[in-house]
């Protein structure tokens, strides 16, 4: 067989495989967001939502019924609770967060 053959053959397969693990990385995502909904007592306890870099701010009516223990164990690296607010500190997914919690409230 040819080596361009081969070569192309194996380039497809790479690309098949890192396209399915996107994917899948995707759905987790957006299944960790609607748990952090849900852990931030739903979507109707956000007032608002802010990002900045790796920190996700989020103004809720009751920070009382958040899960901050569950929230941490979804990746957080920390979470400053100040008044009705709650500082969030995630990696690199905190803008895209902050643009699913938008769609929803």
């Amino acid at each position: 067989m040819n080596p361009i053959v081969q070569y192309g053959i194996i380039a497809i397969v790479i690309l098949i495989i890192l396209a399915v693990a996107l994917k899948l990385t995707r759905k987790d995502f957006a299944i960790k967001e609607n748990k952090l909904i849900g852990y931030l007592g739903g979507k109707d306890n956000i007032i608002n939502a802010e990002c900045n870099m790796s920190r996700f701010k989020v103004i809720l009516r009751d920070v009382s019924i958040v899960d901050k223990d569950a929230i941490q164990k979804l990746g957080a690296k920390g979470i400053v609770e100040i008044d009705n607010q709650l500082k969030i500190i995630f990696d690199n997914n905190a803008k895209q967060l902050k643009k699913y919690i938008d769609e929803i409230i």
